[in-house]
């Protein structure tokens, strides 16, 4: 039994102009002590996808089908206050946005330590040691335990999430979007940091990014969603080698390869689908450059083409046989 299971997720948004279906039948694993890269353009469903596994839709949204199963417990028909029990001690998320994730009139160690005290039975002086303990793990002196997060740095913020994270050494982290709005060299450190502290403290993780560069240096495995739809999934090496679906074939050649021969970039033509009135069919279908009338009407179901490789496209074997 894996860690994580996701099973058949369904969760829709429920606004005045329609239903927009952010996530449309989306199955995964994450086996304990692995790190799954989810990729995919701005809006496919990816933190739609983390929030649902924190169950912190927003109110106007709603899982309306599948399971999500932690340790073989589903998380979808727990309530409020078990989720309280979960959130951090089992289950734990660094958010995208560190400055509007903290609360801005308290002092960066009380915030950390609060989910310590909540989940733990310790003393104050125990919590106070613990909190010094995680900022200096994420490489932050500990006396910034006293600075509000205005005072910190965006990088120094994104730290004291990962630190805050941490506290209750969860069996899961999400980290979603983790490097948003830092510059290069900053982002290139927090990765850095989460690929290291995965490794010292044998992390499962789900990290989700549109940054396929960032899912090839500190993960196992790689998932690409597509509107709302998983497209493909297997281990790294395996999806850059030998990649079957169109639209991660088209990601992969729109990021430049800094280790083999130049080439250039190539965009994907067209634009991102509206998820509120989805066409039948495959889709990818209206920027696939495979398309046929099939791919109009038939929606291509995830099939393992080889041992841990899945795809959903009606033409891999063709793909395959480009190569």
């Amino acid at each position: 039994m894996s860690l994580l299971e996701v099973r058949n997720l369904k969760t829709y948004f429920f606004t005045p102009f329609g239903t927009v279906k952010a996530v449309d039948d989306v199955s995964f694993d994450v086996e304990k002590g692995q790190a799954l890269g989810l990729a995919g353009e701005s809006g496919c469903g990816k933190t739609t996808i983390a929030y649902s596994i924190m169950r912190l839709i927003p109110f106007t949204g709603k899982i309306v089908g599948g399971e999500i199963y932690l340790n073989g417990r589903d998380l979808v028909k727990l309530n409020e206050k078990e989720l309280k029990l979960i959130r951090w001690k089992e289950l734990s998320i660094v958010f995208q946005g560190a400055m509007a994730s903290f609360n801005p009139i308290f002092k960066i160690g009380d915030q950390i330590s609060e989910a310590i005290r909540y989940h733990e039975n310790v003393t104050k002086e125990d919590v106070m040691k613990r909190t010094n303990d995680l900022l200096e793990l994420v490489g932050i002196e500990h006396e910034r335990a006293n600075n509000y997060p205005w005072e910190l740095s965006g990088g120094m913020r994104q730290r004291s999430m990962i630190a805050m994270a941490l506290a209750c050494n969860p069996t899961l982290l999400v980290a979603d979007e983790p490097t948003t709005a830092l510059d290069v060299i900053v982002s290139a450190q927090i990765m850095d940091l989460i690929k290291n502290l995965r490794e010292k403290l044998d992390l499962t993780m789900l990290l989700i990014t549109h940054d396929i560069s960032v899912i090839a240096q500190t993960c196992d495995e790689m998932a690409v969603m597509y509107a709302g739809k998983l497209v493909e999934k297997t281990s790294v090496p395996e999806i850059f080698k030998n990649a079957y679906h169109p639209y991660t074939k088209a990601l992969i050649k729109a990021f430049p390869n800094l280790k083999g021969p130049k080439q250039d970039l190539e965009g994907i033509p067209g634009n991102p689908l509206d998820l509120m009135n989805p066409p039948p069919g495959c889709r990818f279908a209206q920027r696939c450059p495979y398309v046929k009338e099939t791919c109009l009407e038939n929606d291509p179901v995830l099939t393992e083409v080889e041992s841990d490789h899945f795809v959903a496209c009606h033409f891999w074997k063709k793909i395959l046989a480009e190569r």
